[in-house]
């Protein structure tokens, strides 16, 4: 691996294996530890204490704060670090780390374990794969990228490092820690920082795609996703786009990697998306897909015409859809590249501006707050620089496809596994780590799961608005109810729940706000932005309400051909 920068080891010193693990942290640039406590873990937080360079967060559940560590870590382009205790702590982990592994999230989860001493022996939580205990080392391989446990302080620095690294390739590593080996004292090299030089496309492959993009010159579609955001890349994307004059579409999760008024915005691909993508891809002769991989949820309706268009991809893993990749872990450095490789615009084709057209929505009829009103009160509300969370459902679909994205902020809709409640543990992660305004935007259903981490906001006052659409009910697995079972029955309908009376009740002074009309979600959007720290708004909606998801509206015979506005076409 070449290094861009490597500072000689010092003179080794005597500590203890917990101190030395935060002290590489610190020296790796980690500011926060997200995670639970637990008797096989205490030592490393003893260790936090300590420490005056890390802070350690204890969360409500280790799911929340695998995802905590996975939020710090997608909107700032570090590493998110995770620590639970073994036994049930441990197995909590594993969902936030299969969010993480599926969306190439770099995280580390330091889990402790009981006492070499005791494993194979009956120790409480055993999962050492001895005497028929659960095998931890085999379960948290699945869901990594690189699982070690050490078993000796000999071994702890090369293992460290190891998994630092492998969460640098992008994607979860972990580590296993006995409580003894914590403990015990060892010769540790003074902490350095290693950065690795990323490796960046071949010059050949980024000349040859060069190449194939000017050939085409003014016929080319490309679909973004959310590499470019973590690259730090949306400058290079906005003048690719300028020197190829290609439309841009992004996918779902990638929304903040265009500026909205950018020329030949396309909108979102997908399920959730608009419909202007696919008559852009009929229309051109090239499609380069800029960092993402295209999964489902991100090319629902466009299989057909991608199988007739000739398909190129830049980023960091192979794209699920036929293509000729060029693979890089530098994406930002790619993208200048391929920008000096096909030189100034020459001529390229003038591209129209114009607002992606919008999936048709009928009205319920019902009563609530409907969603395309409630996204308009937010886009109206939402400060410059404000990072957004949309959570899985139907209220994700409807933010995924109405709400603007506020000017320098990020949005973040976790599809890798789409698992209910990431974002109220994500979002509080990003805020420790970005130091801005952030918003929760999820469904009761997803607050049933994890919203008991707005406590956590609480205990440490950080600036998350917390906004729940209550429908009473698992509104998506309704809507599936509803349309591919007749609404015959149901398993997904609540009884009534006052979710921010509760809230209230429950954590006396948090700012909280039941709302059913546009003008009170103003109001209250108003209130809570202009406040320092966390605050909560429950939105009552209807649960019968159609989200902007084709799936549905085709399957009820809703869904009609939108033809695109005069502009639509360049």
């Amino acid at each position: 691996m070449n290094l861009t920068h490597h500072e000689p080891r010092k003179t080794g010193r005597s500590m203890r294996v917990a101190d030395h693990i935060v002290a590489v942290l610190a020296a790796e640039g980690v500011e926060h530890v997200f995670g639970v406590g637990g008797a096989n873990i205490e030592d490393l937080y003893d260790a936090l204490h300590r420490s005056p360079d890390v802070e350690g967060v204890v969360a409500k559940h280790e799911f929340s704060a695998t995802t905590m560590a996975d939020g710090y870590a997608r909107t700032a382009n570090r590493t998110g670090v995770v620590a639970a205790t073994s036994g049930g702590g441990a197995l909590n982990v594993i969902a936030g780390l299969g969010e993480a592994f599926a969306s190439r999230v770099r995280l580390l989860a330091l889990i402790g374990q009981p006492p070499t001493s005791l494993e194979g022996s009956g120790a409480f939580q055993d999962t050492s794969g001895l005497a028929g205990s659960i095998d931890a080392y085999r379960l948290f391989g699945e869901v990594s990228l690189y699982c070690a446990r050490v078993e000796s302080p000999l071994d702890l620095d090369r293992q460290l490092s190891e998994a630092l690294a492998a969460a640098r390739r992008g994607g979860p590593a972990v580590l296993l820690l006995p409580k003894d080996i914590q403990q015990a004292i060892g010769e540790f090299p003074e902490p350095h920082r290693t950065v690795p030089a990323a490796p960046c496309a071949a010059t050949t492959d980024v000349t040859r795609l060069a190449e194939a993009l000017r050939d085409d010159y003014g016929r080319i579609t490309v679909i973004a996703g959310d590499e470019v955001a973590r690259a730090g890349a949306r400058g290079e994307l906005a003048e690719l786009a300028h020197v190829l004059g290609a439309r841009v579409a992004v996918t779902p999760d990638a929304k903040d990697v265009l500026d909205p008024a950018a020329p030949g915005r396309l909108g979102i691909t997908g399920a959730m998306g608009n419909p202007d993508v696919i008559e852009a891809l009929q229309d051109c002769d090239l499609c380069l897909l800029v960092g993402t991989r295209l999964p489902v949820m991100a090319r629902g309706g466009l299989d057909t015409v991608l199988e007739k268009t000739l398909v190129y991809s830049v980023g960091s893993a192979t794209p699920y859809v036929q293509a000729q990749h060029v693979p890089t872990r530098d994406l930002r450095a790619t993208l200048r590249g391929l920008v000096a490789d096909i030189g100034p615009a020459a001529s390229p084709v003038p591209v129209a501006h114009c607002d992606p057209t919008p999936i048709d929505v009928p009205r319920s009829g019902t009563s609530g707050l409907r969603y395309t009103d409630a996204v308009t009160a937010l886009a109206a509300a939402l400060p410059d620089g404000a990072d957004v969370f949309a959570d899985a459902g139907n209220t994700g679909a409807a933010v995924v496809h109405h709400l603007p994205v506020a000017s320098a902020g990020r949005f973040v809709v976790a599809l890798g596994m789409g698992g209910m409640g990431y974002t109220f543990g994500a979002a509080i992660g990003s805020a420790f780590s970005r130091g801005r305004r952030t918003f929760v935007i999820a469904g009761d259903g997803a607050f049933y799961a994890h919203g008991l981490e707005i406590h956590t906001a609480v205990e440490y006052d950080v600036p998350v608005t917390f906004v729940v659409f209550n429908n009473n009910a698992h509104a998506m697995c309704l809507t599936r109810e509803q349309v591919y079972y007749e609404g015959a029955y149901t398993y997904s309908r609540f009884r009534p729940a006052r979710i921010a009376a509760g809230v209230g009740a429950l954590l006396p002074g948090l700012p909280c706000h039941t709302v059913d009309t546009h003008a009170a979600l103003a109001d209250a959007l108003r209130s809570t932005t202009e406040s320092t720290g966390p605050a909560v708004i429950e939105v009552v909606c209807d649960p019968d309400e159609l989200p902007p998801f084709l799936p549905f509206l085709t399957a009820r015979g809703t869904a009609e051909r939108i033809e695109p506005r005069e502009g639509a076409r360049r």
